[in-house]
């Protein structure tokens, strides 16, 4: 089955994200937009996961469990979590790795959670935009040991990527997919950055308002759509993107 996906979508939750980034808002804009499987990647938290599952369910689509983690070397990488268990584990343990300073709403922005339905039932205090300590050398084994994989995020922008920070990716790391932004010149990013070559890549949204989910248009090919087949594609080569410097 050829799956439109989304997976990295920012919730009310970030506080980067709009307010009207709810849920329910997201789930059913989503759906509008031909999406079959999206995930809310907030900042260092999967606070808003579950309510998000719930309402793709009443929107007739699915969610990922995920989260946008920064490194310590403030670089940025998508996480998708296998179930939502997975991503409460996850997240307490991401939290704990997080300072703690306390988020100022009037300067970042509101943190807020919310259920299924929208309802606010708390608000995060502990600003999420930060860097963790846990360094971008230990998050593939991480995220394996938890059953989920990690995607580096948005590789081709000039702040907050592995590219930008680091200068290049070192095959090493273990990863096998990067997310680039659909402005990408892939040729001339692989001319810069051969150590890419051969590496799957996909193009997500970052929505951080709901009029940034667009019509969907890149996707993946699973028998049975589900959070473990999606982390499973991007384990094992099962995407069509890839950095190729064959003609």
């Amino acid at each position: 089955m050829r799956c439109y996906c989304d997976f990295h979508i920012h919730s009310c939750l970030s506080p980067c994200g709009e307010n009207d980034m709810t849920p329910s808002n997201i789930a059913r804009m989503a759906a509008l937009a031909g999406y079959h499987i999206i995930a809310v990647s907030d900042h260092n938290t999967t606070g808003n996961c579950r309510s998000l599952i719930r309402a793709a369910e009443e929107a007739g689509i699915i969610a990922v469990p995920a989260m946008e983690l920064t490194t310590s070397e403030e670089v940025h990488v998508l996480c998708l979590l296998p179930d939502p268990d997975s991503a409460d584990e996850f997240g307490r343990f991401v939290f704990d790795r997080l300072p703690d300073i306390e988020n100022l709403p009037g300067i970042f922005g509101e943190q807020v959670l919310m259920d299924h339905d929208d309802t606010i039932v708390g608000y995060e205090k502990r600003l999420l935009l930060n860097a963790t300590d846990i360094s971008i050398t230990d998050v593939p084994r991480i995220l394996d040991d938890v059953g989920g994989v990690a995607i580096p995020a948005h590789i081709d922008r000039d702040s907050f990527s592995v590219l930008s920070n680091l200068g290049f990716l070192d095959p090493s790391l273990g990863f096998r997919t990067v997310e680039i932004t659909g402005n990408c010149n892939v040729p001339s990013l692989l001319d810069k950055h051969p150590e890419l070559e051969g590496m799957q890549y996909y193009v997500n949204s970052d929505a951080h308002d709901l009029y940034s989910i667009r019509d969907a248009e890149f996707c993946i090919e699973l028998q049975r759509p589900s959070a473990k087949a999606v982390i499973e594609a991007f384990r094992n080569g099962g995407l069509s993107y890839r950095f190729s410097g064959r003609l």
